[in-house]
């Protein structure tokens, strides 16, 4: 992009013109090797990030002066529908969509297998007076030394014992960390990497196929396989689910047995079809109606109605089982189709390729097969009914949390960041979520298109409506203009109620901005920003990825004068510098918050969560500089949560970057999963300069499995030096910017290992 090196650029440019190499190479591609097409491998790459125009380019647009003539074929993944229409409209390309990784439980290790081991003890032995107290003594002692004492309020180490305390309490303590520990073994890991034209073996199937049952589809009236068994028991998985998530200890176990159950369920359906290699060739069907006659003759069970029958609930109805296994019958068939490869023919060739919708696999399994050209949806139509029912959900979540941690009282503003993915995968979830807290409701017209807000009346809403400031993304600005121009004319309709400012945050925050600015009540209400016309991100995660940054405070700056733009329904198709409005709405901010939609991408595998977080800038722009709280709505799965971000960080380490079936699975596919390691510990260090949220165990607990372990320190060595220099240079940033306190031992080791790998580089 021309920024590598010039962290100035990286502060003060709008945009910048690619350097001269990349220029240069498309220019050989077409004059020189005079290529037929270009293949581009997604996702994503610079090319449609280049400066110029949003839309429509012209001959003065760096992505048409670079591709010229050239025809374009893109590679992009199945889950990223909004990158890959930008690819479509700025660089004329055709994509082709390809599967991303099987997503499997990530699974125990170290100390957290062992406390699933002494849970697993204590529910045997929990009525044994002598053996039950010395076992939880023994979970709290093991919780400590894997520090979930920062997730779970656990007793005093030093003075507690259990034998002086109540079975109820000793059962309370054992829930609370069995919850903590399923959420870390139940958290859904990418395996390794996709190879294009290789479709999933039947043991990623069912790892896909699991978290496809889980859902329920109401529309298609289906139920998800987990209801449905909950309530062979008399429960409804909602409730299992609440009570699971407050440490309830019956009902953890409950939600872990379900969950088995339904994986064993999902693997009877998908081995009738897998061949002796591993692998489904062909799809028998669940429903065969010779089979099925001669079995009931015989008063036979199908075999995944049988499944679930031996772990433990011999009450399920076959009946009501028989549409989510036709469902995942059809969706197994989709997942092991071989589509890409033909797919990239078919272009190379000039052919037509058919559209298919982008998004994710697991919420939207139209999106597969892959292998098609792949597009996003109609943005006129979100968001959709049933994302504004998902969205009240989450806000009614999200403000009960706010409300605990803070003695009932109700935030005032809430800073929120837009994705254009997300929203295509959720259907507007949330932007229907800012417009809840607002307290507004998107009206459609006679053919479903979203074109009005009503103001929800406070008696209805039963609290006060909350303010908001939204930095959306450069891809949403692109996607969604209609729906920054919805939020703002909502939240201009809230700022000028006549309602009491005390029940109206929106409007005692605008009125106190226009008396302070001199502008008018409207002008103040101004809360949607983002980047100018043309141009992306915020570039703090290019300026930590290069580490050509001084201080947080340029961090800083970076986001405020490329993210300062306001979008304006009363002048609309601008976005207009309004950096003065935008850190006057942020000074006032209590809370950030995001969402986290898809198991695929999660907060450290890429920079640009932490690029668009605002923390440490609200931070430093409130007049008592307190830090506002930051939270994380996960709706990765059908028990949506929302967890405060140190919490999720410390998921995300414990899953990924220091899990051994994360690390080993990526180590397997070579130099490159080196450098997808690398990148989770630099996004993690992201995470401290943006705000300040990553508990220094992370850094040591790493240090620990990737720097310390000689045999590990060599493969890493051995496989790919650049990244594992880029590693140690991580590490000791890390310790030199305070983020990490450790002994003097490490950083000497550290140093030592930079200047050995550098030899190694250089060849001395």
């Amino acid at each position: 992009f021309g920024y590598e090196g010039d962290p100035m650029r990286l502060l003060f440019a709008k945009s910048a013109s690619p350097h001269h190499g990349f220029a240069a190479y498309y220019t050989y591609l077409e004059k020189i090797f005079q290529a037929d097409a270009v293949l581009h491998f997604g996702t994503h790459g610079s090319l449609e990030f280049m400066p110029g125009k949003q839309v429509g380019m012209s001959g003065t647009c760096y992505p048409d002066r670079l591709i010229n003539s050239l025809p374009s074929a893109y590679l992009y993944a199945a889950n990223n529908p909004s990158e890959a229409t930008i690819a479509k409209r700025r660089s004329y390309s055709a994509t082709v969509s390809y599967l991303t990784p099987p997503a499997e439980n990530a699974g125990l290790y170290k100390g957290l297998k062992e406390l699933k081991e002494l849970i697993s003890s204590y529910q045997g032995l929990r009525e044994n007076e002598g053996r039950g107290p010395a076992i939880v003594n023994s979970i709290v002692s093991t919780s400590y030394t894997c520090n979930l004492d920062k997730d779970i309020d656990l007793p005093d180490l030093e003075t507690y014992d259990a034998k002086d305390d109540t079975a109820e309490r000793r059962d309370d303590i054992v829930g609370k960390v069995y919850a903590q520990i399923m959420q870390i073994e139940s958290r859904l890991l990418p395996c390794g990497l996709h190879t294009v034209g290789v479709p999933p073996t039947a043991e990623e199937a069912i790892a896909t196929l699991v978290n496809i049952a889980q859902l329920d589809r109401p529309e298609d009236k289906i139920e998800g396989l987990p209801r449905v068994i909950a309530s062979s028991v008399g429960r409804d998985i909602n409730d299992v689910y609440r009570n699971n998530n407050a440490g309830v200890l019956k009902d953890v176990e409950l939600s872990e047995k379900i969950t088995m159950a339904s994986r064993e369920a999902v693997r009877a359906l998908v081995m009738q079809s897998t061949d002796s290699s591993g692998r489904v060739k062909e799809v028998k069907s669940a429903f065969d109606e010779m089979g099925a006659f001669f079995g009931n003759m015989l008063g036979q069970k199908k075999p995944w109605t049988k499944a679930i029958v031996e772990a433990g609930f011999p009450g399920v109805e076959e009946e009501r089982l028989a549409p989510v296994i036709a469902y995942l019958e059809f969706c197994l068939k989709q997942v092991v189709a071989n589509n890409e490869l033909p797919g990239i023919m078919e272009l190379l060739n000039g052919e037509f390729l058919m559209p298919a919708p982008g998004g994710d696999p697991i919420r939207n399994p139209d999106v597969l097969p892959t292998g098609r050209n792949m597009h996003a949806l109609d943005p006129s139509a979100i968001p959709t009914t049933a994302a504004v029912e998902i969205s009240e959900q989450v806000v009614e979540k999200l403000l009960e949390k706010l409300a605990q941690e803070n003695d009932g009282a109700f935030p005032e503003s809430i800073a929120f960041t837009l994705w254009g993915t997300d929203n295509i995968k959720t259907y507007g979830e949330s932007l229907a979520q800012v417009l809840a807290l607002v307290g507004v409701r998107p009206v459609a017209d006679s053919i479903g298109r979203v074109n009005k807000v009503e103001l929800i009346p406070l008696e209805e809403l039963g609290r006060p409506r909350i303010d908001v400031v939204v930095s959306c993304s450069g891809v949403f600005r692109d996607l969604f203009i209609n729906q920054m121009n919805l939020l703002d004319r909502g939240i201009k309709m809230a700022a000028e109620a006549d309602e009491p400012p005390e029940m109206n945050f929106v409007r005692k925050h605008a009125m106190e901005q226009a008396e302070e600015m001199g502008v008018s009540l409207r002008d103040a209400a101004a809360r949607v920003f983002s980047n100018s016309a043309g141009s992306y991100s915020a570039n703090v995660g290019l300026a930590i990825e290069n580490g050509g940054w001084e201080d947080e405070s340029q961090l800083q700056e970076q986001f405020l004068t490329r993210k300062g733009f306001a979008f304006n329904a009363d002048k609309p198709g601008m976005m207009e510098q309004q950096a003065d409005l935008f850190k006057s709405a942020l000074s006032k901010v209590d809370v950030t918050f995001q969402n986290l939609d898809s198991s695929e991408i999660s907060i450290t595998d890429v920079s640009h969560y932490y690029d668009s977080d605002p923390t440490k800038v609200v931070q430093g722009l409130r007049n008592d500089g307190k830090k506002p709280m930051s939270l994380m709505a996960d709706t990765t799965t059908a028990n949506a949560q929302v967890r405060t971000l140190s919490e999720t960080v410390r998921l995300d380490a414990r899953t990924k970057l220091l899990n051994p079936k994360f690390y080993e699975g990526m180590l397997s596919t070579g130099y490159e999963g080196v450098r997808e390691i690398q990148k989770r510990l630099r996004n993690t260090m992201g995470w401290s300069a943006t705000a300040g949220e990553v508990d220094n165990f992370v850094f040591e607990d790493a240090n620990s499995v990737f720097i310390e372990d000689a045999e590990m320190q060599q493969r890493l060595l051995d496989t790919n030096p650049n990244a594992f220099r880029d590693m140690v240079t991580t590490f000791l940033e890390a310790n030199g910017r305070g983020y990490w306190e450790t002994s003097e031992e490490n950083i000497e080791r550290l140093q030592e290992l930079y200047a050995e790998v550098e030899d190694r580089i250089e060849g001395v």
